[in-house]
């Protein structure tokens, strides 16, 4: 069973070296399957858009049934790993939890006030934080990704500018999506430090099970009501939890092993133009003209930084 993982925290374009297989010789059945988990992924930000109850309350349930899926499994094959993680790895994974629920708990509410198309564009910056933290633990990246970059960070400055034009509240949503991305970045790079020693199945249930403590502690701080919703609200939650975690990005990891993480990764750049696609035709959130190529020069960057990093 593969692990659960988080939808746009792990949108990251790793920055590693490693080549898949030659174009020819991609396995048409994970194609097929790296297809289901975009559009997986994609759906995530429009659920969450639509779902009648509070986006801190989304992310907390989403997180506590991952759990429920994950841990019965992890319990059962992972039960003396579990025991005899070391606490400098566990004192990492619960920090690693505590940075995802800091993600989730910006990046949610960030959809309920700017477009789906900026807050997912804005959140997948988070490699382009990933290479900055890198950076300054010593770290020296390509030049192309470091072109990527500039080019990224240019159609963030005219994506926030557009959105400004609309509202002092779509430009806020930008900074909740912006800030999302740089905690997703310390998630990844405590996970990464993490899976060398542990498991990602053991390592996924200590994160997750952090992330849910966290975000119910935030959710009582901020006095958000976790029920009285109907059945059909936690139909879209669960329905979230399938598409943009078990089918989203369990199915990426199926696939990276075989595609190589540069092909997965830019793959996984598909999930903005999908998510404002499905945003628009779904709830009729169209992007002002302006933004199409703030968020196509975003995208540009993402690229780069993917080959770069392949390199």
């Amino acid at each position: 069973m593969p692990a659960v993982r988080s939808d746009a925290a792990d949108t990251a374009v790793p920055v590693t070296t490693g080549t898949g297989p030659a174009p020819h010789a991609l396995p048409r059945t994970d194609l097929l399957l790296l297809a289901v988990s975009i559009g997986g992924i994609s759906l995530s930000a429009p659920l969450i858009s639509a779902t009648a109850a509070p986006a801190l309350a989304i992310a907390l349930w989403r997180n506590v049934m991952s759990v429920g899926v994950l841990g019965p499994y992890a319990l059962l094959r992972h039960r003396a790993e579990l025991r005899g993680i070391g606490r400098r790895a566990l004192l990492l994974a619960m920090a690693a939890g505590a940075l995802l629920a800091v993600h989730f708990a910006l990046w949610m509410p960030s959809l309920r006030m700017t477009s789906v198309a900026s807050a997912t564009a804005l959140v997948t910056t988070t490699p382009l934080w990933t290479i900055l933290l890198m950076r300054v633990f010593g770290v020296r990246a390509p030049r192309l990704v470091w072109a990527g970059m500039c080019v990224a960070f240019a159609g963030v400055l005219v994506l926030t500018g557009v959105d400004l034009s609309l509202s002092p509240r779509a430009l806020l949503g930008d900074a909740l999506a912006l800030a999302a991305g740089l905690a997703a970045a310390g998630y990844v790079l405590l996970g990464a430090e993490v899976r060398k020693s542990v498991s990602t199945t053991a390592y996924t249930l200590v994160c997750y099970a952090t992330t849910s403590v966290v975000l119910l502690a935030i959710c009582l701080v901020a006095g958000t009501p976790l029920a009285g919703w109907s059945g059909g609200v936690w139909w879209q939650i669960v329905a979230l939890m399938v598409s943009a975690q078990l089918l989203g990005h369990s199915l990426s990891n199926r696939v990276v092993n075989t595609l190589g993480p540069s092909v997965t990764s830019t793959a996984i750049l598909l999930e903005t133009p999908g998510a404002a696609l499905i945003a628009a035709l779904w709830l009729g959130q169209w992007p002002p003209v302006a933004a199409y190529p703030a968020v196509a020069l975003i995208l540009l960057g993402l690229v780069l930084v993917a080959r770069g990093g392949r390199r």
